[in-house]
């Protein structure tokens, strides 16, 4: 593959419209230096061998920092991942533990530090061995946004760091945002900042439970055992009101049982997010009361 080799800090300021460059192949950086692929009949500085594809665990990447989840990475297959993406840190998580599904990472490489990047034109900041973030659940933002109207009066009682706040916001939503851990809701203050919709949220550090007020045209439900907390959610909630219900498994029939004890009628329509494990997935429970 022929190459122009450049300083790495001067990426930032390397156009992909430079005439010379080869798009269809990606960089290679080692060290301080940046390989960069060149076409056929311009200049080049030195030929290098086509790197291999990386074959090793598959990954999440957030900003600069690598999440690998299931089996720990081999020393060889964390060497190739090294080579391959040239992160700035590597974090293997084993799991989401307690209420406030906070992560177990283990560091495999460089220092866990704060990343920002960009989902569907919305800026998150975190510690992903902090905070807990899936990707999986972008279709789900996705779909919210189809749905939010500009104005509603909308609760997020699991705001986390604004997954879906910030969706609603963005749709010119009133959101009221209830989020229980200190250290997401620092996040959640400065994505809202951020992302310039502070005249569009409230946000509340507490337990949701306490913090629910009034009538909500829709309630946001985002955690696994949401279904628990449906009483709360529906003391606050009125003909009209749409309840987006988070779980893992068919818990269809709790949430029905929970509806027509609080004396609703309703219609009820299940969306699968994302597998979970082998045959069971996270799914939303849209409930629209009569």
């Amino acid at each position: 593959m022929k190459v122009r080799r450049i300083l790495k800090s001067s990426l930032p300021n390397l156009s992909r419209t430079e005439a010379w460059r080869d798009n269809s192949r990606s960089i290679y950086c080692d060290g301080e230096y940046a390989y960069v692929p060149v076409l056929d009949g311009w200049p080049y500085d030195l030929e290098i061998p086509e790197r291999a594809p990386y074959k090793g665990p598959g990954y999440q990447r957030l900003g600069d920092t690598l999440l690998l989840h299931g089996a720990s990475p081999t020393a060889g297959q964390l060497d190739e991942l090294i080579a391959w993406e040239q992160p700035a840190c590597i974090l293997h998580l084993q799991e989401h533990a307690g209420v406030m599904r906070l992560p177990k990472a283990v560091v495999l490489y460089g220092k866990p530090h704060d990343v920002t990047f960009s989902e569907a034109g919305i800026f998150y900041t975190l510690n992903p061995a902090e905070i807990m973030f899936s990707q999986g659940n972008r279709r789900e933002k996705m779909r919210l946004r189809s749905l939010v109207k500009s104005g509603e009066k909308v609760a997020d009682m699991f705001a986390g760091i604004g997954y879906f706040t910030l969706t609603a916001a963005f749709k010119g939503a009133e959101v009221h945002a209830m989020e229980i851990n200190r250290v997401s809701f620092v996040y959640l203050i400065k994505n809202i900042h951020d992302n310039y919709v502070s005249k569009n949220v409230r946000a509340q550090c507490g337990d949701c439970r306490d913090l629910l007020s009034g009538t909500y045209d829709r309630i946001l439900m985002g955690h696994f055992d949401a279904v628990d907390f449906l009483p709360h959610a529906l003391a606050h909630a009125g003909p009209g009101t749409i309840l987006h219900v988070h779980g893992v498994g068919d818990r269809s029939v709790e949430v029905a049982a929970a509806v027509e004890g609080a004396g609703f009628r309703y219609s009820l329509s299940e969306h699968k997010v994302k597998k979970y494990a082998s045959r069971t997935w996270h799914c939303v429970w849209d409930v629209e009361l009569r």
